[in-house]
């Protein structure tokens, strides 16, 4: 069988500094790659997500992405588009400052951000679904899957409630003190969520302290492959529109800083408001280009 090259790059995102951020690939020309080797070169990658840029099937989009995080395919995600927004904006000037993928979730619109010479600085995503509040989850069993006990909970806002505007996750606010000594219990962390999901289902925990507009984060999802996220765009969007649909308001903007316990510190800009379908939400921030390189198979 004749030997076959896929290019691909990696980048940072959510940061203007090189190796801090959320690491991301960027498979640029996948056609040709089964399922089974998108799935095979993410697990590779070792990233917490992989993306893979096909042709869209509606022309009037700028592409189909493809998202593979270690053990499974994403209907959508944050970091991962950002990032290949930024990309493509580099690769192909001719798409213009707003770029559409085609995802499992849905269309994902992706508007580029430039500085003063024109060249590609970053990228903002509107997530593609309205939120949508699936449940809550009990305080105990919560706080003992991260190492934490009850009193560690702040629920004067919410208590632990799994929402998502494209992808699931639990979000649950913690006392400042209590974020740097999250640590996930792999075994509790599995047994809560065959107790409450299903055996087998995911379970992304998003913890975050918020003094006002300011946010410090963190994201654990071991049963999927990511132990914990440096930046995590999909649940930071979750989050915003989850606190703007309890606090009130029209719209709401929150600054957010993941991934300092892991020495990779990301920005991420949030932006959440009321639409006929539902409250919906954005996710911003900067890119830098790390590596770039072919994969042969």
């Amino acid at each position: 069988m004749a030997t076959r090259s896929f290019p691909y790059v990696t980048l940072d995102v959510f940061t203007d500094t090189r190796f801090g951020g959320n690491p991301l690939a960027v498979f640029t020309a996948a056609e040709g790659l089964s399922d089974a080797e998108m799935q095979a070169l993410a697990a590779e990658m070792n990233y917490s997500e992989t993306t893979f840029v096909l042709p869209p099937s509606d022309p009037a989009n700028t592409a189909r992405v493809r998202i593979f995080h270690r053990t499974a395919e994403m209907p959508f995600a944050g970091h991962p588009n950002v990032g290949t927004g930024y990309v493509l904006a580099g690769l192909r000037p001719e798409a213009g400052d707003v770029l559409r993928f085609e995802e499992i979730a849905g269309l994902v619109e992706i508007r580029i951000a430039r500085d003063a010479q024109g060249n590609a600085t970053g990228a903002e995503i509107d997530a593609p679904q309205p939120l949508q509040i699936l449940g809550t989850l009990p305080v105990d069993a919560i706080a003992s899957c991260i190492g934490l006990t009850a009193v560690d909970l702040v629920t004067t806002t919410h208590i632990p409630t799994r929402a998502s505007v494209g992808v699931d996750f639990t979000l649950v606010e913690v006392a400042a003190d209590a974020l740097s000594r999250a640590l996930p219990d792999i075994a509790i962390y599995r047994r809560v969520a065959e107790e409450h999901l299903g055996a087998g289902d995911r379970l992304s925990i998003f913890l975050y302290a918020r003094d006002g507009n300011r946010i410090r984060a963190r994201m654990f999802s071991p049963l999927s492959g990511t132990w914990e996220d440096p930046a995590t765009g999909s649940a930071n969007a979750t989050l915003a529109a989850l606190l703007l649909s309890i606090l009130g308001g029209d719209e709401a903007r929150f600054e957010v800083t993941q991934g300092v316990e892991m020495g990779r510190p990301s920005d991420l800009r949030l932006r959440a408001w009321r639409a006929a379908e539902g409250i919906r939400a954005s996710v911003g921030g900067s890119c830098v280009p790390v590596l770039r390189g072919e994969a042969t198979l």
